[in-house]
């Protein structure tokens, strides 16, 4: 009798893992059926693995080719792609405005949940998701980035550029200076934001804190692309145990050193204009604690190094890849000044080509890489005349925008003119560097003023030279949240012609 109970007991539970089993596959069967051809986003075209996983989005993005490929899907699928099941991509001017500055607010999605200060239950003016609380965020900020904080901060900003500019010969012949650029505006963002330069100008090798954020942001990405497999999740976790420890530690490390320099700049009386000068004339009214300045300290530091070095890198490559216009940007910037010393931020306002350089290089090349995703409101909204349905992921991607012939023509090529009007049939609003609306680059005024006033005296003072021609800019570079850019030789020399 027992034995019968033992073998009785032993068929149900084959039984019951086979009924298991058969529920297991039927669901995923129907729910491929219904992503494939039931779903609200059904009628979007894309890869039909992408419309029924997220495995391809997660591989895109760990690979660091993600702008790449979500590109290589819009110029096959068109304007409007089904990049996951309930994910969509657009790569037109119409979809910046309908995503970030509809007056039916699509908010953040919780792809920002992740990375820095987030283990501590503190939100950023990066990170943070719900609109009323970013905008009185951005509203107590917005004093350390108003036009006259910009002219209290200038003299900082020059002072790092002036040094970067004079020690620029001095470079030995492998220098990369692609890292260089990276380590003025760090240098920059640093000294505005806590008060002290990181002298990682003079330094020959990157600040060490420069990996740490990289390490923070990768682990941001790798909690986006968790939340994809839940089940899947807890064994990546287990079998990268290792890694993700480490990007944790990074992730902390970051959060240490601007928990610290903002104390050491909050216990330090200075006279000096900065970031902080006047944060923490509010702080205490406005109830902001000390890591919550350093979650913003931290964005600032992100967000203000990495991006704008990325575009003077872009620049100074396609300025050395095309002599022609690197000849029409001397002859602008040279003959608008009689000495180094005039070149300021009001000075620098009227290089209308310059200025083209630059919005041309911030197109074929966009500072953030990634797109930024925003959640439809429900009931649903219209997206470029599509509608889609509440709670759908969407955003335009950057690079796509920018690189698609349906945008721009000659994509690839790196034409200034464009943008002064001298090239007719390009949709200019199709790229947005800065992104758009309440939730557009809070510092976008400070980037360009950098931009302008370090490629304004790099080029007045010196001739460049590309040492290793065999570089290619877009495909040598991946992506791990921001761009990982080729290395970039050059020679540097006194400036020995005259282009007035």
């Amino acid at each position: 009798m027992h034995q019968l109970s033992v073998l009785w007991a032993g068929e149900l539970w084959a039984y019951s893992a086979l009924l298991f089993a058969i529920a297991t596959v039927s669901s995923v069967v129907v729910n491929i059926i219904y992503n494939l051809n039931y779903h609200p986003l059904a009628r979007i075209p894309g890869p039909k693995l992408a419309a029924v996983s997220n495995v391809p989005y997660s591989y895109w993005f760990l690979g660091g080719r993600q702008p790449f490929k979500i590109h290589d899907l819009h110029l096959k699928y068109g304007p409007i792609v089904r990049v996951a099941p309930n994910e969509v991509s657009f790569n037109t001017a119409a979809s910046w405005k309908d995503i970030y500055t509809n007056r039916k607010t699509f908010i953040k999605s919780d792809f920002y949940d992740g990375g820095s200060f987030a283990g501590r239950g503190v939100h950023s003016i990066v990170s943070e998701r719900q609109p009323q609380v970013h905008a009185e965020m951005r509203h107590y900020l917005s004093s350390a980035f108003s036009d006259r904080a910009l002219n209290e901060q200038e003299d900082l900003i020059a002072q790092s550029v002036d040094k970067f500019v004079n020690l620029l010969p001095q470079r030995p012949r492998d220098w990369d200076l692609t890292k260089g650029y990276e380590m003025l505006t760090f240098d920059i963002i640093g000294d505005l934001a806590f008060g002290e330069s990181f002298g990682a100008i003079e330094s020959p090798e990157p600040h060490p804190w420069i990996a740490v954020i990289l390490g923070a942001l990768k682990q941001g990405a790798l909690v986006d692309v968790l939340k994809r497999f839940p089940t899947a999740g807890k064994i990546i976790k287990f079998v990268l145990h290792y890694q993700i420890k480490k990007l944790t530690a990074e992730t902390g490390s970051n959060e240490e050193m601007a928990i610290e320099l903002v104390e050491r700049r909050i216990t330090r009386d200075s006279p000096r204009k900065d970031f902080l000068t006047r944060l923490l004339e509010d702080r205490v009214e406005k109830g902001v604690s000390v890591l919550q300045l350093a979650a913003h300290t931290s964005d600032f530091v992100i967000a203000g190094s990495e991006t704008t070095a990325t575009a003077l890198a872009t620049a100074t490559y396609y300025l050395l890849r095309n002599p022609e216009i690197m000849r029409k940007l001397q002859g602008e910037v040279r003959s608008s000044f009689n000495s180094y010393d005039e070149i300021n931020g009001k000075s620098t306002q009227r290089l209308r080509y310059m200025k083209a350089v630059m919005l041309e290089a911030m197109r074929i090349y966009p500072p953030l890489p990634f797109a930024t995703p925003r959640v439809v409101p429900l009931g649903g909204e219209s997206v470029d005349g599509h509608f889609l349905p509440g709670g759908t992921i969407v955003y335009t991607s950057p690079y796509s925008a920018s690189m698609d012939p349906a945008n721009f023509q000659d994509p690839t090529r790196f034409i200034p003119e464009r943008w002064l009007g001298e090239k007719s049939g390009d949709i200019l609003d199709a790229t947005q560097p800065f992104s758009l609306g309440s939730r557009g680059c809070i510092g976008k005024s400070l980037g360009l003023l950098e931009l302008r006033l370090i490629m304004a005296k790099v080029i007045w003072k010196y001739d460049l030279e590309l040492i290793d021609r065999s570089i290619d800019w877009h495909g040598d570079s991946q992506m791990q949240t921001l761009w990982q850019k080729p290395k970039m030789r050059v020679k540097v020399r006194e400036r020995t012609v005259d282009v007035k």
